[in-house]
């Protein structure tokens, strides 16, 4: 039974979005989609323990999910007619266009310009990335019922819009594709930096399928250079993953880590599009930026020999695009290797970043370096308190414990 649970619990990972997708192309509601997708899934937690995994879960979730859908609007459509012409609509094949990835659509579609910006990517990560309210949530930093309120809002104003669940023409594109990237980014990020207490630290899955769609992105506007930056920031990030855990499972920063164990192939392949962007001559948007910061860090042999100089003038680059305080945030760590802990310290002291872990985690290493110890712990057992899950924990745990021993600076998270 247990084997079998956690095989449902993969493939709901792996499958909750195409399912999702595939259901909303065809029957034109996000609501609709969503509850027969559970209703499936909930199906299969009672069947697949006695009947086994079908061998093609994700086609079955989808069929079983569609049937109900039918079942449910043929109840709902009384007159014969409006029956018959559900039915047509339904069983008529929806043209692809320029898109043939159900997912891929689906992101763009509810990236539609009618919407807020965080509206569309609040509700793509819901419906796309299969993120929970609480994850998302904790993704945007706000509260879990402003940002429930924000995707019902989101559906609602899809519904009253009669905005479709159609194809977007080629020339509605480039309109979407900030909203798009932003939801991307933080399904990777979702997968990379995982914010759900007692959930393993990184959750492949969602890189992978974030990488996936942005290469497809990159296939549809290959002279956008955001996607491309978008694209090399996450090969360069997920380059170091096999190195980001140790075996204890605890979070290893970018300063500790094996860099003989960073995947070069992403690293050659992010580094390519980085040199392609900067040969282009455009002024650099956020993610080309990004993608040239980390550039710089797996350039690097090690942390020592890292051009700290050029990686502050990078976040200076950045910060007058997106002066957030979480930017601004990690340039004050790179500004402490040039011009020391306490200049850094003063940046990080007017950040309004109260519950943010990474920023009382900074402060604690910044205090830590200058010998204030009693105020180091302070952060320290604040930013464990907001930790995110376990890996982080255990490395911030240790890092306190060690404050009665040699100070030594913590590297920017890798």
């Amino acid at each position: 039974m247990t084997g079998v649970g956690d095989e449902i619990t993969r493939i709901h990972r792996a499958e909750w979005a195409r399912v999702v997708a595939t259901l909303a192309r065809r029957l034109g509601d996000l609501d609709i989609a969503e509850e027969m997708a559970a209703e499936a899934f909930a199906i299969a937690v009672e069947r697949w323990p006695v009947d086994g995994v079908p061998p093609n879960p994700g086609g079955w979730l989808t069929t079983t999910a569609y049937h109900k859908a039918v079942d449910r609007l043929r109840r709902e459509i009384r007159r014969e007619e409006k029956h018959r012409e559900a039915l047509m609509l339904f069983d008529t094949p929806e043209p692809l266009g320029v898109i043939d990835d159900d997912r891929l659509r689906l992101v763009f579609t509810c990236c539609h310009p009618a919407l807020a910006v965080e509206a569309r990517v609040a509700l793509t990560l819901r419906m796309v990335g299969g993120l929970t309210v609480p994850e998302i949530a904790r993704a945007f930093l706000v509260e879990e019922a402003a940002m429930g309120q924000r995707i019902t809002r989101a559906k609602a104003k899809i519904k009253a819009a009669r905005i479709p669940y159609g194809v977007p023409f080629r020339e509605d594109l480039p309109a979407r594709v900030t909203g798009v990237l932003a939801v991307l980014y933080l399904i990777f990020n979702e997968g990379y930096l995982a914010s759900n207490p007692g959930r393993e630290p990184i959750r492949g899955e969602l890189t992978a399928e974030a990488i996936r769609l942005t290469r497809l992105v990159r296939d549809l506007l290959p002279a956008d250079g955001e996607v491309a930056g978008l694209l090399a920031l996450m090969l360069l990030t997920e380059a170091r993953r096999a190195a980001r855990v140790s075996s204890s499972g605890e979070l290893v920063t970018l300063g500790e880590q094996d860099r003989g164990a960073w995947n070069r192939e992403l690293i050659a392949e992010g580094h390519a599009l980085v040199r392609a962007r900067l040969a282009a001559g455009q002024a650099p948007g956020r993610y080309q930026i990004l993608a040239a910061i980390n550039a710089v860090h797996t350039d690097a042999r090690d942390l020592r020999d890292t051009d700290w100089s050029q990686v502050v003038a990078l976040y200076d680059q950045l910060v007058r695009l997106d002066p957030s305080p979480i930017v601004r945030l990690n340039r004050a760590i790179a500004v402490a290797e040039l011009d020391g802990p306490q200049v850094a310290l003063a940046e990080v002291d007017t950040l309004p970043l109260e519950g943010y872990h990474p920023f009382h985690a900074t402060r604690a290493d910044l205090l830590r370096r200058l010998g204030r110890s009693a105020q180091a712990r302070a952060a320290y057992d604040r930013a464990i308190e907001l930790a995110g899950n376990t890996a982080e924990t255990a490395y911030l745990i240790r890092r306190r414990d060690q404050l009665a021993g040699a100070c030594s600076w913590w590297p920017p998270p890798g």
